[in-house]
């Protein structure tokens, strides 16, 4: 069934929510799981979360409601400041009970914390879907929405299905409601159904009634109406119901009248309750009535009990009882059948494996199903067998239809020594005897029953009669249920499973394999304690079976976190993190991610991804929206020695010095986040030097040198990204793959970015950057006359930044030499070096000027130095110094510069960074069709990239789906745009376009301001396609109109929209020549 998990808006949500349970002991335990589904968003922040055993046994589900809803009353009556319960609470409350009910034999936390093979998509925190959280999900998101205040009571030992939101009418409703789901005839008769009218009142309610009867109540469809658990009660009957825990004797249902001392009555919800409320009974006919599984009226009791139903029917009789049935709607109750419970875990969910690892995934069949476990080496489960909270080691054969279930590696010992057949249920449970905490093992097969009698021909031990067990083993039958003639014998009491033993301690896995195969002897059996599996269930250990199945959760996610990383496996990690964090389980997970970064020295892009996993566990133990944002400075001078380790190298004990640090920050959320910030800094520096590996491409030869005080210039164009931008992107370039469409421009005539060098007889470095348009342009002028003035080469907004990267990346000095500045200039190039770059565009145009521009500085360079180079050499020196620079970024920006016309150009998801340029050859008219229709307009906001840049990879290190995804949708969309491009398709052009900004802004959310927005609006009657240019957030708009030579028209439009603010609009020249060399006066000088 579809899992929706978490609530919605719209969905109800609870004022309270109560769990009844019949053990006192299990009041702890699931007190804790309520509150984990509270963490990880399942049940309202706000709601009560109560937990309340029954005051004493064999109360009933009637019972257990009256006593539930006065505890809820009470704790909302407290909260409100009153000192005694009152109805007035009820006014305004939504509340939920959920009865646990009996002991289940499949699971000894009772049905309700059955872990089932369902995964629910996109969690916020990874957790497992229970039988409970199934329940919840189905009332919470379908059945119970919009409904007014009132209670709501459920039974937690079914499953419920719905296919969609039940619309029901709740206008005006007063009453008692009951929802049923369809059922057949035959499995009703040993169920419940209802009788119901005409108009959906119900007449009557059948308890194990003749199919004869039961047929009176089939429904057109011909189903029958199951008495199927939920029930809802509106305010003035809730009130009603809680009147009674002051009225003898129903006082003796509640934990008040118990501590009163009045004495416990046994009470249905169905069969007392609801039944007082049915049409076709009189008051006789409902007092006096015997029914199946009631206290009877005529009994030892049946004055407590006629005197109990006597309050109820003056109390409730008149109130109406109506019924909504959901034909397409599911019921599926766990009952004791073993072969049922297998074949419900094979059949939910898709997947094998839940919340589990396996080393050796081939050898677990498809169609079987492993939940919560961890299996070393070769474990075969087969087609149709289930392991659930396991953790074993191979070899080891689990055959099809076994279930085995609490195993711990203990086990995997006597498992491989242990002839398994086919459908055979091994369980170990948790137990405590007095203060005796034990593992006892039981063993049936799944065709058992439970309740037959033994000596019936339904009763039958590993799917065998009891004949065959009694003469293969030796056992005589007074030593499983006595002597006494009267007592009961069936399965359930068998006293088979030996415990502990005087003279050798607890008795392990071996006593199972006695009874499987006869290995060891009957005296050592005889000499044991044993214990039969209903005792077994009663004794059960619940906080310690629950603290188990946690141990293995946590440890099979360390695990799966591993591989993940290890693997570059596309697995968000994100939830895990979260529930280690919520359940105090980060310091293994943090010694797991430690033990990965420092083993990864052979792939980089491994140990950055997961210092980026480590900054997350900070992140959420400071707690979200708390310490600060997660973006920020990371250069605090006690983080500077693990820093400085990596940059040089040294792997392994850089991520040693970063954990020695981490403990000292761990105290606070404001310093937790700062941590998180300098993780992603050391992160960054591994991400750089895996980049970096992009200069195995760069390739330069040394020839003559010109003459000093020759000029080599060269101008470049800006480049449009038409689709596939973001997966240039490291790391997603090398860790998913980049492919990216753009084309090379000139804006208003002109190639917009330039660079010119030249020899100088001075021995020193001059750098002139100059940026803007003439008339408003600023220029920066350096001089670098020692080897520390390079020293700022790394910090991007230092003056003459980017020109000293150049003369660094370049190799026109070395900033290790022992040699001075001046030196190495004299003996490498035989004086200086004058060096200008220049751009015509406003920064952050979002044309990609700073990559081209360092494509042009460094050509200019190479061509002054004697070097030859070629444009692929020059894209990857592009990403090297852009790393040296510490300002990241992708490829593509300097492929659409450097390299002319349209082009398709891909990066393989591989180590080292290798980016190849296809240009693309399209019909002959193609061309001027599409400069005709070109247009560029100036928004007048300024892009600010660097703090989408770093959501982008922190959000691609998580493997966030939908980052995911739309990386995968930016590479078919790139490739799907140069298909439109070859065969001249500009309506395809413009829908790639469209779509490649929709994949922006799910990319980096916040990168369309709301001017954008409207220009974008105003202007889409007239285009093809739209898209800001570059990452978004500000910058240049390019559109492609339908229509050529709109330039009028656009500004036309724009002038006439309201709240633009300055913007322009600007022709674009397609450039096919990329980077070109300038031929002029070579000693002129500028």
């Amino acid at each position: 069934m579809p899992f929706k998990g978490a609530q919605s808006p719209g969905d109800p949500a609870w004022t309270v929510v109560v769990l009844t349970c019949q053990h006192k002991d299990s009041v702890y335990a699931f007190q804790r799981e309520l509150e984990v589904r509270q963490q990880r968003g399942l049940l309202p922040p706000g709601a009560l979360l109560l937990t309340v055993a029954d005051p004493k046994e064999r109360l009933g589900s009637g019972g257990a409601t009256l006593n539930a809803l006065l505890v809820a009353a009470e704790h909302l009556s407290a909260r409100a400041g009153y000192t005694v319960v009152t109805a007035d609470v009820l006014d305004t409350a939504h509340i939920l009970i959920l009865h646990t009910g009996r002991d289940f034999p499949w699971d000894g936390c009772s049905r309700a914390f059955c872990w089932m093979p369902v995964t629910v998509a996109e969690q916020c925190v990874e957790g497992p879907v229970c039988c409970l959280d199934m329940l919840l999900d189905c009332l919470s998101n379908k059945m119970c929405v919009g409904s007014p205040p009132g209670v709501w009571v459920c039974s937690t030992d079914m499953i419920l299905s719905l296919p969609s939101t039940q619309n029901m009418s709740w206008k005006d409703f007063s009453g008692v409601r009951v929802v049923s789901l369809p059922g057949d005839v035959p499995f009703a008769a040993h169920h419940g159904v209802y009788l119901t009218d005409a108009e959906g009142g119900v007449r009557d309610i059948i308890y194990r009634g003749s199919e004869e009867i039961i047929r009176t109540a089939a429904m057109p469809d011909g189903k029958v109406p199951m008495v199927s658990g939920p029930v809802f009660f509106s305010r003035d009957v809730s009130e009603k119901l809680l009147q009674t825990h002051v009225t003898p004797p129903l006082d003796g249902c509640t934990y008040l009248g118990m501590d009163s001392g009045a004495p416990p009555v046994q009470i249905s919800l169905f069969l007392d309750i609801l039944k007082s409320l049915c049409s076709d009974l009189t008051e006789t006919e409902f007092v006096n009535g015997e029914r199946p599984g009631c206290s009877s009226p005529l009994g030892p009791q049946g004055a407590a009990v006629r005197s109990a139903r006597s309050v109820l029917w003056r109390t409730l009789r008149g109130v109406a009882l109506s019924l909504v049935y959901i034909p397409d709607g599911g019921y599926d109750y766990l009952t004791s059948s073993g072969t049922e419970h297998v074949i419900r875990l094979t059949e939910a969910g898709r997947d094998r494996q839940t919340l589990s690892h396996i080393q050796e995934l081939q050898c677990v069949s498809e169609a079987s199903r492993v939940i919560n476990s961890v299996l070393e080496g070769a474990v075969h489960v087969a087609t149709g067998a289930v392991l659930q909270h396991c953790h074993l080691q191979g070899p080891l054969q689990v055959h099809s239809g076994c279930l085995l279930s609490g195993l711990d590696l203990a086990s995997s010992a006597y498992m491989q020594g242990t002839p398994l057949t086919s459908d055979i249920i091994i369980q170990g449970h948790r137990v405590q005897l007095g203060e005796l905490k034990l593992t006892v093992f039981t063993v049936f097969g799944a065709h058992d029953s439970l309740e037959a009698p033994s000596d019936g021909t339904a009763g039958s031990f590993l799917n065998k009669s009891w004949s065959h067990f009694f003469s293969h083993s030796g056992i005589d039958p007074e030593e499983l249920w006595g002597a006494q003639s009267g007592a009961r014998r069936c399965l359930l009491d068998a006293r088979l499973f030996p415990v502990f033993r005087p003279q050798g301690g607890a008795v392990g896995l071996e006593g199972v394999r006695f009874l499987l195969c006869g290995s060891g002897s009957a005296e050592s059996w005889r000499a044991a304690w044993r214990l039969s599996l209903r005792e077994v269930l009663s004794l059960t250990d619940q906080q310690g079976e629950l603290r188990w199945r946690e141990e293995l959760f946590f440890s099979a996610g360390r695990r799966r976190a591993v591989d993940t990383l290890k693997c570059h496996a596309d697995h968000n990690l994100l939830p895990s993190i979260r529930a280690a964090v919520l359940a105090g389980q980060q310091g293994a997970l943090l010694e797991a991610l430690d033990s990965v970064a420092s083993g990864s020295s052979g792939d980089l892009g491994v140990a950055a991804r997961t210092l980026a996993c480590i900054a997350d566990v900070l992140g959420s133990l400071a707690g979200e929206g708390h310490g600060g944002l997660r973006s920020g400075p990371a250069a605090n001078p006690s983080w500077a020695p693990a820093f400085s380790l990596l940059e040089q190298g040294k792997l392994a004990a850089g991520v040693q010095e970063l954990a020695n640090q981490r403990v000292a920050w761990l105290s606070r959320p404001d310093l937790l986040v700062r941590a998180a910030r300098h993780y992603e800094g050391a992160g960054q520096i591994l991400l750089r030097k895996a980049v970096m590996s992009a200069r195995e491409f760069v390739f330069t030869s040394q020839a003559d040198m010109p003459p000093l005080g020759e000029w080599q210039e060269v101008e470049c164009p800006a480049r449009l990204d038409l689709s596939g931008g973001w997966s240039d992107t490291p790391p997603i370039a090398f860790e998913h793959g980049g492919v990216v469409m753009n084309v090379a421009v000139r804006v208003d005539g002109r190639r917009p970015i330039g660079a010119k060098a030249r020899r100088v007889a001075e021995p020193r470095l001059f750098l002139v950057s100059t940026s803007g348009a003439a008339g408003c342009s600023l220029t920066s002028r350096v001089v670098c006359e020692t080897l520390a003035d390079l020293d700022d080469h790394c910090q991007p907004h230092a003056p003459g930044a980017l020109l000293k990267a150049v003369c660094v990346c370049s190799d026109v000095v070395c900033l290790s030499s022992p040699l001075s500045l001046e030196q190495q200039l004299l003996q490498l190039w035989g004086g200086g070096l004058e060096l200008h770059s220049w751009s015509l565009l406003p920064h952050g145009s979002g044309l990609g000027t700073s990559s081209i521009l360092a494509g042009a500085a460094l050509a200019a360079v190479y061509r002054c130095t004697g070097r030859s180079y070629d444009t692929s050499s020059l894209i990857h020196a592009v990403l090297h110094l852009e790393q040296i620079l510490t300002t990241g970024g992708g490829w593509q920006d300097q492929v659409g510069g450097l390299v002319g016309g349209l082009k398709l150009s891909r990066s393989r998801a591989a180590l080292p960074l290798r980016v190849d340029v296809e240009q693309l050859a399209v019909p002959p008219d193609f061309l001027a069709a599409l400069q005709g229709r070109l247009l560029l307009v100036y928004t007048g906001k300024t892009r600010l990239a660097r703090n989408l840049l770093q959501d982008v990879v922190r959000n691609w290190y998580s493997r966030l789906p939908s980052i995911v995804q739309n990386a995968k949708e930016l590479v078919s969309n790139a490739e799907a745009c140069a298909q439109a491009c070859t065969e001249g398709s500009l309506p395809g052009l413009g829908a790639c376009i469209d779509r490649y900004w929709q994949q922006k802004k799910a990319m980096a959310p916040g990168c369309e301001p709301a001017a954008v927005r409207t220009m974008m609006n105003a202007l889409r009657p007239l285009t093809l396609g739209q898209s800001l240019a570059g990452a978004g957030g500000g910058g240049f708009l390019f559109i492609l109109t339908r229509d050529a030579h709109q330039e009028e028209k656009v500004q036309q439009i724009l002038r006439s929209t309201q709240g633009l603010g300055d913007f322009s609009v600007h022709s674009v020249e397609l450039d096919t020549d990329g980077i070109t060399v300038l031929q002029r006066n070579t000693r002129q000088s500028q």
